[in-house]
């Protein structure tokens, strides 16, 4: 037993060992094809698009930048350093040549340098975000005009950079820049509802919203899916799910129980707080999905399929069935309370533009506003 615990524990180690070498070699390979892309590109006329233009393009880039600074010595600092972290970069050294290029070209960044002979920084952030409010504009700058780097961000500079820097400074400073932009690309983007088929094992993005096929949804958020035998299982819905964060207790109907439609069905807990959801058909309350508490965090990839609450022997199927949302419809009603949730958690929380408002959003309210969102959106 012995030996095969020692052997179990070489082999993990041994296996950790080559993932580690094949990684290694892994980068060291596309630093090598990085690198040969840098050597060849400056070598490259470009000078139809941008008099002084040097380019350097890689395969998959993390992002394209453009970059604008009258010292030679600062771009090839600039493409040195970051095309061999992954970045695809453009170097002019006039901003007359970079507002060319944005005209032209997609980039998901523009640096410029804030003293430039012809046009300065300043005037080349008011330019790109005119032309291309799309693009993130961050200011390169030395100590003495920090003040006026600063004030380049009300006209919409994101950052800015100090010089000189350091290798390891450019990256970690780019790599922030990368992150808040994608971070801010996902507010603004506006949340997908989609139909679609998974597994319970599927996650569902932050920014969008899922229905399966199939499914039927109440004006409370909860699903409705009829089996072959004419159960209906029943369960919160997506919207419910992402709206309320973390779920800590289900408080199930009892067997045998008989519900009227609109009528009280089952509660969730999120510490002391709780929301009741009401019965989208009417009938007996046949089983209930005692696993589910067993490990609540299933509901993290989806609150469909097998993560079902409750199953209902209905008594009004074909009377009641049609007044619930499916298809188009529900897609339709999703997008309605998800455009009222946004303006309801704008008023409610003072940090909805900071961080994504559509996930867990109800943990950061007190229980009367609490209350209030539960009303609007579950009990009804």
């Amino acid at each position: 037993m012995a030996l095969f615990i020692v052997a179990l524990i070489l082999f993990v180690i041994l296996d950790v060992l080559i993932r580690y070498f094949i990684k290694q070699q892994k980068e060291k390979k596309l630093k090598r094809e990085r690198a040969a892309v840098l050597e060849e590109s400056i070598n490259l006329d470009f000078s139809k698009e941008a008099k002084t233009l040097k380019r350097a393009e890689i395969d998959n880039p993390k992002a394209k930048i453009l970059c604008v600074d009258d010292e030679a010595v600062i771009l090839d600092s600039f493409r040195k350093i970051l095309v061999l972290e992954g970045y695809s970069i453009d170097t002019v050294e006039s901003g007359g040549e970079a507002l060319s290029l944005i005209k032209s070209n997609h980039y998901d960044f523009v640096f410029t340098d804030l003293k430039m002979p012809e046009m300065s920084g300043v005037d080349v952030t008011k330019a790109v975000k005119h032309l291309r409010p799309d693009i993130d504009v961050m200011i390169i700058t030395g100590f003495a005009s920090v003040d006026t780097a600063v004030e380049c961000m009300k006209y919409g500079a994101m950052d800015y950079v100090e010089k000189p820097f350091t290798e390891d400074e450019l990256i970690e400073f780019t790599n922030k820049a990368l992150i808040k932009r994608k971070d801010n690309i996902q507010k603004q983007l506006k949340p997908r509802v989609h139909i679609s088929h998974f597994d319970e094992d599927t996650s569902i993005g932050d920014n969008e919203f899922s229905i399966p096929g199939g499914v039927f949804i109440s004006e409370g958020h909860a699903w409705a899916s009829v089996d072959q035998d004419g159960t209906v299982k029943i369960g919160i819905d997506d919207f419910a799910k992402k709206i309320i964060g973390k779920i800590d207790d289900i408080d199930f109907p009892n067997l045998g129980m008989k519900v009227e439609k609109g009528n009280p069905l089952f509660s969730i807990k999120q510490n002391r707080k709780s929301i009741t959801f009401n019965a989208p058909i009417s009938g007996t309350v046949t089983a209930v999905n005692d696993k589910l508490t067993e490990d609540l965090d299933v509901l993290e990839y989806s609150s469909y399929e097998k993560n079902w609450f409750c199953a209902i022997d209905a008594d009004k199927l074909d009377e009641e069935l049609p007044k619930l949302k499916i298809g188009k419809s529900a897609v339709n009603f999703y997008q309605r309370d998800i455009d009222d949730c946004r303006e309801t958690f704008a008023k409610l929380l003072e940090d909805t533009g900071k961080e994504n408002m559509y996930v867990g959003a109800m943990e950061k309210l007190e229980e009367k506003d609490w209350n209030t969102v539960a009303a609007t959106f579950f009990d009804r």
